[in-house]
């Protein structure tokens, strides 16, 4: 009996203090200082027929080309070194298409990302971040939360306009107003992360971003506006202009946006200048709630790559996409079924493309 009767009494002794600590009276508080390590992946992969138009096989019979993909895998490495230091590291590995290389068709490991950050919080605006190295371009990091499907394809300002995603330089962000938006400053090379600095030219690049509504409660709450000027040049006296200008809404039922985009391309001092514009807008219904159930995606494209000249071209997407219902976090997985079809409209005869019209199942790994 003396015996149980010590054994409950150390038993109290060695939970009473953490009963007191699990209250909240004695446990110490996180260390903002820690260091930590985490890891992370994102794929995307298909399979994608291409009804027109028909290609043909070695030995000439007229096919349906189609096939499974591996269109992007990342592996994204981040860490913290202290409150005010963290990093990012992301290999992109991707087929290789470039024609006369041996390793035409292998995939290809290669950096999208790496760059140190800093956080700024100390000495000005809660959130402002600086970063340096390979990095994201404004522009496209602050319309990826809101249209979700790259996973199908880029937006017209990357797969048209020839906007670049990552770029080695140097970036300043700072919110303005509280929540109300922010402004961006970046300074790159200019050429993308997929390419070396040929010359002493560089790209200055500029994002304002306003959430006027951001403290209502009505249906506009998530209503984004935004404006972006990217100036550089090809090499001295030879410009290269974009500039983009978008509207996007997140709302419990649906995201929505309109973007409009045109550049100026001037490859030579001694060349003449190529104008270029076109717009875009996206819907993407939630059958239930976003990220988990079924979705719609709604796309129309519109591109003019010379504005002198007769031709522009046309893209209708269309799809019914399902997000796997996970635990809260930052992972996702979806499944997308879409129709593409791109249209080659008032193109001078003997120049026109042939109508491309494809059917896809895309998929999401995001973790």
């Amino acid at each position: 009996m003396l015996r149980a009767r010590r054994l409950v009494l150390g038993a109290l002794f060695v939970c009473l203090p953490a009963a007191a600590g699990a209250q909240g009276g004695t446990t110490p508080p996180p260390n903002p200082d820690a260091q930590s390590i985490r890891i992370g992946t994102q794929i995307f992969y298909d399979y994608t027929y291409t009804a027109a138009p028909k290609g043909t096989d070695a030995d000439g019979n007229e096919i349906s080309p189609n096939s499974f993909n591996i269109q992007r895998a990342y592996i994204n490495v981040s860490g913290t070194i202290s409150r005010a230091v963290s990093f990012r590291v992301t290999p992109d590995v991707r087929r290789e298409t470039g024609t006369g290389s041996s390793l035409n068709g292998a995939m290809t490991f290669r950096l999208k990302y790496a760059y140190a950050q800093f956080a700024l919080d100390e000495w000005m605006a809660d959130g402002t971040i600086a970063r340096l190295g390979m990095i994201q371009t404004p522009y496209l990091e602050s319309i990826d939360g809101i249209y979700r499907y790259r996973f199908q394809g880029t937006t017209i300002t990357e797969r048209d306009a020839g906007f670049i995603s990552a770029d080695v330089g140097a970036s300043f962000r700072m919110p303005v107003g509280g929540e109300y938006g922010e402004v961006q400053v970046g300074f790159y090379n200019g050429e993308g992360y997929q390419a070396v600095e040929p010359n002493d030219q560089k790209s200055l690049q500029l994002l304002g971003m306003l959430l006027p509504l951001v403290k209502s409660s009505g249906a506009l709450r998530g209503l984004r506006l935004t404006a972006f000027y990217n100036g550089d040049h090809y090499q001295k006296n030879a410009e290269r202009r974009r500039f983009a200008t978008n509207a996007m809404l997140e709302h419990r039922r649906f995201n929505g946006g309109f973007e409009f985009v045109s550049g100026t391309d001037l490859k030579s001092a001694t060349g003449a200048s190529l104008d270029s514009d076109g717009y875009s807008f996206f819907f993407t219904p939630f059958l239930n709630e976003k990220g988990r159930g079924w979705e719609g995606l709604l796309r129309y494209d519109w591109y003019d790559e010379d504005a002198e000249s007769a031709g522009h071209r046309d893209r209708w997407i269309g799809g019914i996409a399902y997000w796997f219902p996970h635990p809260a976090g930052s992972a996702t997985a979806a499944l997308l079924l879409d129709y593409e079809q791109v249209n080659f409209r008032e193109y001078p005869a003997g120049l026109k493309p042939p109508t491309q019209r494809r059917i896809a199942l895309h998929g999401l790994i995001n973790f």
